[in-house]
């Protein structure tokens, strides 16, 4: 027997003052055709109808007790990023104008993540005072102002450096720099914040009284992390899914083919970059001689353990420097299974995507193969700042010029 499919979205717009927050539960907007339609300021009382920190409190005050972060997940140039296998949510401050002080947004959000992330590494009494809960919500896809709720979060990682918490990064827009916030918090493993918790915070009662979840209580008492993981368990994306959905992402796309149009072989220097902005451990890479297929291979290292005492696993790579309309087959597959016998894992870069077919036969015969496709370049790429087509053909001219 099957079950009928939850229907969408699933919280109404006239029950959202009751409701509870679920996590990955759609909750709907309104249909007046103004601000008045936002969900999350029926949901979460007194932070407001707009923009990406909505607060309880002032963060100039110190007296935040509650926090949204919203993000739409369209700002290419500011890629806030859900890491749904690690729990970990990589979002970005408000200062987005050159000219203005880090910490002087007319929100204060950069305030607040400055004093949050300070306090996080505190006493237990200090994060119960200085840390308010955040909560995560994102804009549904499709019309309308539908938000999804991603979940409870707390500042920093079980397995960060402080400066990966929260690091100052630079920005260039027209020729003029400037400095925002990213910070990386965890989302923690709890499915239900119930409306009860919601409304003793927000009526100013302590965090840790009220029906406190406990997975917050436990990260405010002995700043222990629990996350929320959730492997996927989609292992065959269609073409759709592998080739990028606006417009910016596609012309990089086909930047990188234009860049290596006529001598597809270097393109191989460039997926090994690629390929380490994704794992940032790799190793040593040696480039091979080109093949008789028009690709080259790389055979690599990636490193495990300590600095003093590390080990290293082999991995063998191959690129593809695809047309979008040219998928990689199972013939080019193939080829990187039979480079395995001496290799631990084996990477497949390619500007384009892969066939059914080759994604089937990987998952279901086990072999260790990394898929990367050219909406992975594309995220790889904005992730680490790569965010406009000329950043991209700068890092393209300086890192792999023609020969």
């Amino acid at each position: 027997m099957s079950l009928a499919p939850l229907p969408d979205p699933h919280v109404a717009f006239d029950d959202l003052g009751t409701a509870d927050l679920v996590v990955d539960a759609l909750y709907a907007g309104g249909a007046n055709g103004n601000a008045g339609d936002d969900p999350i300021a029926k949901l979460v009382p007194g932070v407001g109808n707009q923009g990406g920190f909505r607060h309880c409190g002032s963060p100039a005050k110190g007296t935040v007790r509650l926090s949204v972060l919203y993000t739409t997940g369209g700002v290419v140039d500011w890629p806030d990023h859900l890491d749904t296998q690690t729990g970990t949510f990589t979002y970005y401050g408000d200062n987005r104008t050159p000219g203005r002080d880090l910490h002087g947004t007319p929100r204060g959000g950069n305030i607040l993540l400055r004093d949050a992330f300070a306090a996080s590494h505190g006493t237990a009494a200090e994060r119960a005072a200085g840390v308010p809960p955040f909560l995560l919500f994102e804009k549904a896809g499709g019309a309308g102002r539908a938000v999804r709720f991603r979940g409870l979060m707390a500042p920093g990682g079980p397995n960060m450096a402080p400066d990966d918490e929260l690091a100052a990064i630079w920005r260039t827009t027209g020729g003029r720099r400037f400095q925002n916030y990213r910070a990386r918090f965890t989302v923690l493993d709890h499915a239900r914040i119930p409306r009860t918790w919601l409304q003793h915070v927000l009526e100013g009662g302590t965090p840790l009284e009220g029906g406190c979840p406990p997975a917050w209580s436990a990260w405010v008492k002995g700043r222990v992390y629990t996350p929320l993981l959730a492997p996927s368990t989609t292992v065959i994306r269609s073409k759709a899914d592998q080739l990028p959905d606006d417009s910016e992402g596609r012309v990089v796309l086909e930047m990188i083919r234009a860049h290596f149009r006529g001598r597809e072989h270097d393109f191989e220097e460039c997926a090994v970059a690629v390929w380490r902005l994704m794992a940032p451990r790799t190793g040593a890479c040696d480039l091979t001689r080109p093949s008789r297929d028009g690709g080259r291979d790389a055979v690599g290292e990636y490193v495990l353990g300590p600095e003093a005492s590390p080990i290293s696993i082999d991995f063998a790579l191959e690129a593809k420097c695809y047309a979008a309309s040219n998928s990689v087959g199972v013939r080019e597959v193939s080829r990187l299974i039979s480079r395995l016998r001496h290799r631990t894992f084996g990477v497949l870069v390619t500007t384009s995507y892969f066939h059914r077919q080759v994604q089937e036969e990987v998952r279901e015969d086990g072999h260790p193969i990394a898929l990367v496709c050219g909406r992975d370049i594309v995220d790889a790429l904005r992730q680490h700042g790569y965010t406009t087509p000329a950043a991209v053909q700068q890092w393209l001219e300086q890192g792999f010029p023609g020969r």
